[in-house]
């Protein structure tokens, strides 16, 4: 089995499972409202909502960079997207945003070439392979994190 196919099968796992580790993120937004997702029970926490745009703002920028945009690391409001409209359809929406996002990324690993995984990314000092290993355990990490929020009621 290629690289690459290991990674979109972990990213597919992550977003939708079956995982090993537990639920997925999905599994762990089932049953989840919008006044719950915007709720802030931890003082100084992100909330699930802002934890979802965060993942969602990431999936996005490393399908960019795949696609040839420049690796930044964002900051700010681009990395941590507010949450401005708490309604329902806000957070369908935004849940809606997080399986685009997942689709995006996973059809821009799909094009990425086996040949490249190893290759430094333009202006940074780590390989490609670092990058797609990073967006998943990126997104598991929160996936825990919205978990725990999730059992705080």
């Amino acid at each position: 089995m290629s690289e690459l196919r290991r990674i979109r099968g972990m990213l597919r796992s992550v977003y939708r499972g079956p995982a090993w580790h537990g639920p997925s993120i999905s599994e762990n937004l089932e049953g989840i409202a919008a006044p719950q997702a915007a709720s802030h029970p931890i003082p100084g926490a992100h909330s699930i909502w802002e934890l979802v745009h965060h993942v969602i703002a990431w999936e996005r920028e490393v399908a960019q960079f795949l696609a040839g945009k420049p690796h930044v690391t964002m900051h700010g409001e681009d990395d941590w997207p507010p949450v401005k409209d708490t309604s329902e359809e806000a957070w369908e929406k935004t849940i809606a945003d997080l399986c685009a996002s997942h689709m995006a990324l996973a059809a821009a690993i799909k094009g990425f070439s086996e040949d490249d995984l190893e290759e430094i990314v333009p202006g940074r000092d780590f390989p490609w392979s670092v990058v797609l290993h990073g967006i998943v355990h990126h997104s598991l990490y929160h996936s825990g994190q919205i978990a725990m929020l999730k059992k705080i009621r």
